[in-house]
Order: structure tokens, then sequence, then C-alpha cells
């Protein structure tokens, strides 16, 4: 595990403005439409985040539900801390825990728009098309090599960063739709992304720009 040095509440180690409006102390469905359009780094690789599932502990569907394993564990605090695991024994997915102690809540990551490393990412995806890049949860972690080991990790410490917004950018449009891959509280409309972009894992209902350009791949 890496060193880390200690954040202060505004700024972080290496030096990205914290979003101001990120409460990692809020539930899932609450944090997840706000982390649409932070930019996530790790070593310094990533993108801005263009979709996001919210899960807690009163959710049919998520992890916690049935309640703490070892597994699990970092779902259920502390918040702003890393829950990494292993989907159908073949890819890692990341989430970012928040809420209060003992809640099981976390936000599943599914997808970023490349912004940083991108020569790296290439390279550990061996794909040349850039919106292949973090498309979907497996893919992102691929490209900004996540695995195992990153489970429980500080999300505001090295190696992770997280950025605001450019300032005076404007608030991103947000879609909203069912999560995917599931098979309990499939209604719930706790997915969450960046209308119109063309790196989202799969287009939104109702969202024709981002449709059309998923189609074009």
């Amino acid at each position: 595990m890496r060193a880390a040095s200690s954040p202060s509440s505004e700024r972080h180690p290496t030096g990205g403005l914290m979003p101001a409006e990120l409460d990692f102390s809020a539930p899932a469905h609450v944090l997840a439409p706000l982390l649409i359009g932070v930019t996530l780094l790790v070593d310094g690789v990533g993108g801005r985040i263009v979709e996001t599932e919210a899960y807690d502990g009163t959710d049919p569907a998520s992890h916690s539900f049935r309640g703490r394993t070892p597994r699990n564990a970092a779902m259920f605090g502390p918040a702003a801390r890393a829950y990494v695991y292993r989907s159908y024994g073949v890819h890692w997915c990341l989430n970012l825990v928040c809420g209060q102690m003992g809640d099981g809540a976390a936000v599943l990551i599914r997808a970023l728009a490349p912004t940083h490393g991108l020569e790296q990412m290439h390279a550990r995806r061996s794909v040349q098309d850039e919106r292949l890049l973090c498309a979907g949860p497996g893919r992102l972690t691929q490209a900004l090599a996540i695995d195992g080991s990153f489970d429980h990790l500080p999300l505001l410490e090295p190696p992770f960063e997280l950025l605001a917004p450019p300032g005076g950018a404007p608030a991103p449009a947000l879609v909203t739709g069912p999560r995917i891959g599931i098979t309990r509280a499939v209604d719930v409309p706790w997915r969450f992304g960046e209308a119109g972009s063309r790196y989202v894992s799969r287009p939104f209902p109702g969202d024709a720009a981002a449709g059309a350009a998923l189609r074009r791949r």
C-alpha cells in the first residue's frame, strides 16, 4: 500500500481541488448524481465521471442488503473509501463508499470520459477507440489499473484524486434511468449520467444524442 499524506478539507495532497458540494456522508442516491462531471484520477490517470449507480443497505440489488461479509465489508464504512469487488470472477468494479457507518452504501462508477493518461489507458486496454477505454465498470478499472488491492483505500489520498470541474463550467445536464445488470429492484431509477455523453456504457432511455453516438462505435 502506498504511503499517503493527510488531506486538508479543501485540497488534495496532490493539489487537486475537492468539489465543495461532495458530501460522502450523504446517501448514495444523493451523492451519485453529484459525482457526474467530477474528474477521477488514479496515479494521474482517469477522466470525467459520466455514469454512476447508487446502492445502499435497504436496496435488494445491493451487495450489502443481506448484511456485512468479508467481501462487502468496505461498504459499511467509513465513508470516502473505495469498495472494489470482482464481478462474476472476471473484472473489477470501483465503488465510492458513502453514507453513515453501517449504512452499506456506495456509488458504482460505471463510466468515465478519458482525459488524463490516455496513452497508459490505451496500452492497458489494448483498444484504439477512445470511447471504449472507460465505458463500463470493468473497462474503466482495467484502464486505471484498479484491482482488489484498492479495496478500503481512502478516496481523498493518493493514489486517488478527485478534481472539481473548471471554474465557471456549467453543471452537466443529467439523465437518469434503471440500473444495469441486476435482477432485483430493476425499476429503481438510481443510474445517473451526463446527458449526451458518448462515453456512457449504454444509452439512457430518452437520451437520443448519446444513443446515436453509441451506435456509431
